[in-house]
């Protein structure tokens, strides 16, 4: 495909039993929170391959060093992938990787999850198209946080001073932008998979 400005950052984490969608595993137990998050995991990476857009997975620091960067993740087949360095905050992990890709020559630069089952292709070039005339884009979740967040320069005032996995998050993402006369679109509202009522409500919405 043809060169980008666009480049997608995906926030993910080694797939290993209890360490991955504890929330979850406290309602469902680690093994199935484990397949659940596996199962996102392919929705999330389903959903990059068809936007096309440049991509690298920054997996959260595990509790044991990865395999290595140069042997294909199964999960990320055919992305590039880096292991995030020790941060005080999901805040401060985000502004480096977006510091990181900027700094490599990205124009825009979009950061996901992997908890939003809803979350598409179709989703991820709106978010593309929409960054083209405003500063920030957002994709509001139904818990109060977003599960995307792009820009086209970097405003470490988004990442400071939050609650991080809190229901406040996006208003005070929000805030901040309107406090620095940031243009700011926003995405359809989609729902994370955090807990098991969340899981059950994507299990229904997907049976119905």
């Amino acid at each position: 495909m043809a060169a980008s400005l666009e480049h997608l950052l995906i926030f993910a984490r080694e797939p290993v039993l209890g360490q991955v969608k504890t929330r979850l595993a406290a309602d469902i137990g680690p093994v199935a929170a484990l397949a659940t998050y596996r199962e996102l995991l392919a929705l999330t990476a389903t959903a990059v391959a068809a936007a096309q857009l440049p991509a690298t997975v920054w997996l959260a620091e595990a509790p044991t060093p990865p395999a290595s960067p140069a042997q294909p993740r199964p999960e990320w087949v055919g992305l590039p992938w880096r292991v995030q360095p020790p941060a005080a905050s999901l805040g401060e992990r985000m502004r480096y990787a977006f510091a990181e890709a900027f700094a490599a020559g990205a124009a825009r630069v979009l950061i996901i999850g992997t908890d939003c089952p809803g979350l598409t292709a179709t989703v991820l070039q709106q978010a593309c198209d929409l960054l083209a005339t405003h500063d920030v884009v957002v994709g509001p979740a139904t818990d109060g946080g977003y599960y995307l967040l792009a820009m086209k320069h970097l405003h470490d005032d988004l990442f400071a001073n939050k609650q991080w996995s809190t229901a406040t998050v996006l208003a005070d993402t929000l805030a901040d932008a309107t406090r620095l006369n940031l243009r700011v679109a926003q995405l359809p509202t989609l729902a994370d998979v955090d807990a098991a009522r969340d899981l059950h409500a994507w299990r229904g919405a997907s049976a119905s």
